[in-house]
């Protein structure tokens, strides 16, 4: 079987307070809250969606919010660094704003790309590169305007315990295509214009420790729900064990830990983030599966408050 996924769906990452998240990536980088809901595993806990206007597939970060948890440590089975694409010529302009908000970034080159590279006050390791591909992200909010907005992912920056399976699971597996190798990693290419590019760290640096500040798993695009049983197929006959078809109520997933130790998902790109609340108030509630809707109370209860808002 010969299956190509076309990039990144969406990225998972465990970080600490609300509403230091929602204000650096709605109030510094202009993502739109495209959905606040829970961890449907740990419901006391929310999951926090950011995306583009529409919440697309290769746009969404999504966070686990364990505020007071220790901060740990990035490291071999953890997507190292995650990339955001933004418009050709938006570099001055992030630049500045970067600086208004008092927060360090680095200049970077790789495959002949620029980059800005900064953390976020939860220590995950961030990064913006110009590209020319991609629609713009169409949503305006705190200063941040279509024609310099974040459009989506660029990529991400993979740590591996065993770069090499890892790489080869990319390219023959996962149907990614081996582009270049430059101090260390190894690039490859999907088929889509955004969440398109892995970079993989050839050299170990110490393994990960899951906790605030690191990413939880990174995950992959299915077509539709039979696509993603095919990709069930597909993966587990090149050795791997995975999981049945998980309900994430704005997708469905499966998801496998590969050899290197970092755990991936497939998702699929339907039903997507509107069809519980509309397209123009997404992110404005708690949405609530159904099996804790009678809970609802409680949960609130329990959840921090925050506000997504525009900040000076």
């Amino acid at each position: 079987m010969d299956k190509k996924t076309m990039g990144i769906h969406h990225i998972t990452a465990i970080v600490g307070h609300p509403q230091e998240n929602a204000d650096f990536y709605a109030g510094v980088l202009g993502l739109r809250l495209v959905k606040k809901t829970v961890n449907f595993d740990d419901p006391g806990t929310y999951h926090l969606y950011f995306g583009d206007i529409n919440g697309t597939p290769g746009t969404i970060i999504t966070f686990f919010n364990w505020a007071g948890a220790r901060q740990e440590k990035i490291g071999d089975g953890q997507v190292g660094v995650t990339t955001y694409v933004v418009p050709t010529g938006a570099f001055s302009f992030w630049e500045q704003r970067l600086q208004h908000f008092a927060i360090d970034f680095t200049k970077e080159v790789r495959f002949g790309e620029h980059y800005l590279a900064f953390e976020d006050p939860h220590g995950l390791q961030l990064e913006l590169v110009e590209r020319e591909a991609g629609d713009l992200n169409e949503w305006t909010f705190g200063g941040v305007t279509p024609e310099v907005a974040i459009k989506g992912f660029g990529g991400a920056t993979l740590y591996s315990a065993e770069p090499t399976q890892t790489g080869q699971l990319l390219e023959n597996v996962l149907g990614f295509e081996k582009v270049g190798e430059e101090n260390g990693l190894i690039r490859f290419h999907s088929q889509a214009a955004i969440g398109n590019v892995i970079d993989l760290k050839m050299t170990s640096t110490g393994r990960g420790q899951m906790g605030v500040g690191t990413v939880h798993h990174i995950a992959f695009r299915a077509e539709d729900d039979a696509d993603q049983l095919d990709w069930k197929r597909h993966i587990g006959a090149n050795g791997f064990n995975v999981t049945p078809v998980q309900d994430r109520n704005y997708f469905n997933a499966i998801y496998f830990r590969e050899h290197g130790g970092l755990l991936f998902e497939i998702a699929t790109d339907p039903p997507g983030f509107a069809h519980d609340e509309s397209e123009e108030t997404m992110g404005e509630s708690l949405m609530l599966p159904i099996q804790y809707e009678q809970h609802r109370e409680k949960l609130k209860s329990i959840l921090i408050p925050f506000d997504v808002r525009e900040i000076e």
